[in-house]
């Protein structure tokens, strides 16, 4: 590739991933994020925690609100603490979504570099060289997989056979595809 299209392509990459401490004529292939229906699946598993919650609550309501015992300051304590865990479940919804968008796999012309998050408190960030990498491959488990699409990547590294994976990536196939592509290129070179 020419001098001037890789100091472009660099200079690009140094843009848009400003995080990334990219080496002299290292650029930005691909940039992994994992698949929209794992937010969707954080987001209905919320909403149907919420659902049920309510739907108990309405019911322990329409009880106590038929007991002549219960008075009103008990009753706004109850709606405070409903409030509450109302609140907690949504915090919770928005921290997983955080942490589930905070996952990226990024591949350029020599590296692979990825952030793994496993809570608000836990990041890892893994570099490997492309020319360390023995093997690329990706996997889909189950109905879910397929119809939507998702699945695994998985590398494998020379030498001290590490594997990294980076679950829940659309079209797996299509990225392998150009990282097998850049890792044969960067063994060539």
């Amino acid at each position: 590739m020419k001098a001037s299209l890789v100091r472009i392509r660099h200079a690009r990459s140094k843009k848009d991933f400003p995080f990334l401490s990219l080496e002299d004529g290292e650029y930005v292939e691909l940039a992994i994020a994992r698949t929209k229906a794992g937010l969707i699946l954080i987001w209905v598993t919320a909403l149907f925690i919420l659902a049920t919650l309510g739907i108990v609550f309405a019911m322990i309501i329409s009880a106590l609100s038929r007991s002549s015992s219960i008075d009103s300051k008990t009753m706004s304590y109850f709606w405070m603490f409903t409030l509450c865990l109302l609140i907690m479940i949504i915090i919770a919804a928005l921290m997983a979504s955080k942490v589930y968008v905070a996952n990226k796999l990024f591949v350029t012309n020599k590296r692979l570099i990825h952030y793994k998050v496993d809570s608000l408190f836990t990041k890892s960030v893994n570099i490997i060289d492309l020319s360390k990498i023995e093997d690329v491959s990706f996997k889909q488990n189950g109905v879910l997989d397929h119809l939507l699409s998702y699945g695994t990547i998985r590398m494998s590294t020379i030498g001290d056979e590490t594997t990294y994976t980076f679950p829940l990536v659309d079209t797996p196939s299509d990225e392998i595809e150009l990282i097998a592509h850049l890792v044969h290129n960067q063994k060539e070179k």
